[in-house]
């Protein structure tokens, strides 16, 4: 596989930007090599500025539910870009996008737009401290709700992968209140809970994790945790800035049955582009500035581009609500295949999958909390990433990261990733 451009873009970039890259999880540092620097994406497919071809499972980091430049997008895009491309004042698109979530998803009364994961999660932690009075969150080992300061403690994604989830820069202040739960344990939230008693504002948890590789809440968890929060007084707080409209139309909420008071969003509605947004229970928005006290802003949140590109994208779900079952039918079709590759080989690492979402760990062990999923064989990993990527298959350069399956992805493309897959398997189990 030839990367000659790839590596010459990448040591001119290491001169103007920190580590050549503009986020830490797009460098090959976990896994070795270089990143590749990519052209453009059609479909299933993206093109490195080598020319090499790849069957990309990465989709932007989620938000690809279509595959990557679908037209229908493009022409919203379009569109909205005849008109300008900012204007830092209201427009009708804004109002169109919010009243569109607050239709799909249940526990949203309202919405409002920032311009990324992060700002979205930290804004709902700062609303929730303002309605509550109370300092204190509670987060969990593996979870990654963005880069602010209380959040990256026992964090995932990037921070996990690189080996540095306690950052520096994150003041003694910042760490102290913030409590870290084990996911998928109850008890361990009892106990903070009973520890710092009416010190707690909110929990914030991803409900199906998917900066740890992927993991479920489990079922009697996730509902524990909703009663222990309502019982307390703690404002629940659901990331799904990665499986919003993802794993289904009304997010990781819909599929386990559990009304957060507080939403996040990102990825997904953009169509592709930057944004985020956060929603719940009107009672607890309505603190936010012009409303009420708690201020929060953002000079271009509800960018028209963005705007117009998410609203295509969420009214396409709307309007196709049988996505699902093609997403479901081509992830299944994969875990399936790559289950049957682990028995000829004789293995039996773990794989998750929720949804269009999955992760292969190289661990024996059932992964369902941030302890098991770091058990796994991170060298082992790299070898196998490396080995699907000059067979053409572009996969995330982290173990903890997740697959993520397209209405695009073609049965050929399935099976030439279960083959890819299960020569991989021979070449690393030998």
């Amino acid at each position: 596989m030839n990367t000659t451009l790839s590596t010459h873009f990448f040591n001119e970039a290491k001169r103007y930007i920190p580590g050549g890259v503009n986020s830490p999880v797009r460098a090959f540092k976990s896994v070795g090599g270089n990143p590749l620097f990519i052209k453009s994406g059609k479909g299933s497919k993206i093109y490195d500025a080598d020319g090499n071809e790849f069957i990309d499972y990465v989709g932007s980091w989620g938000p690809h539910i279509f595959g990557h430049n679908p037209d229908f997008i493009k022409k919203a895009l379009a569109e909205a870009l005849e008109n300008g491309t900012s204007f830092g004042a209201p427009t009708e698109t804004e109002v169109r996008m919010a009243k569109l979530i607050v239709d799909l998803v249940p526990s949203v009364e309202m919405v409002r737009m920032v311009n990324s994961g992060t700002e979205a999660t930290m804004s709902a932690v700062r609303v929730a401290r303002g309605f509550t009075k109370k300092d204190k969150i509670i987060k969990f080992e593996g979870c990654y709700h963005g880069h602010a300061d209380y959040f990256l403690i026992k964090a995932g994604s990037g921070a996990l992968t690189l080996g540095v989830p306690d950052s520096p820069g994150v003041t003694k202040a910042n760490a102290a209140d913030t409590l870290i739960a084990e996911y998928n344990n109850i008890d361990s939230v009892k106990n903070l809970i009973r520890e710092n008693k009416k010190e707690i504002a909110a929990v914030i948890i991803e409900p199906v994790a998917g900066n740890v590789g992927v993991i479920r809440a489990n079922d009697n968890f996730i509902k524990e945790l909703r009663e222990i929060c309502s019982e307390e007084k703690i404002i629940l707080i659901f990331d799904e800035v990665m499986t919003g409209f993802r794993v289904a139309a009304g997010g990781a909420q819909e599929i386990l049955g559990i009304k957060p008071d507080l939403s996040t969003f990102g990825k997904i509605i953009g169509g592709g582009l930057p944004v985020g947004a956060f929603g719940g229970k009107k009672e607890i928005m309505e603190m936010i500035a012009p409303r009420g006290p708690v201020y929060q802003a953002g000079t271009l949140s509800g960018n028209p581009l963005a705007m117009s590109a998410g609203y295509a994208a969420l009214k396409y779900i709307k309007d196709h609500p049988e996505i699902y079952q093609t997403l479901e039918e081509k992830s299944k079709y994969l875990e399936n295949g790559i289950k049957e590759n682990l028995k000829k080989v004789n293995k039996a690492f773990s794989l998750n999958r929720v949804g269009s979402m999955m992760c292969l760990f190289f661990t024996e062990k059932k992964v369902a909390d941030y302890k098991s999923a770091v058990s796994s064989d991170t060298n082992l990993f790299g070898k196998y990433f490396h080995s699907m990527l000059t067979k053409g298959i572009y996969l995330a350069p982290s173990q903890y990261e997740a697959i993520f399956v397209s209405t695009a992805h073609s049965i050929d493309d399935l099976d030439k990733t279960i083959k890819v897959n299960y020569d991989s398997l021979v070449k690393l189990t030998k």
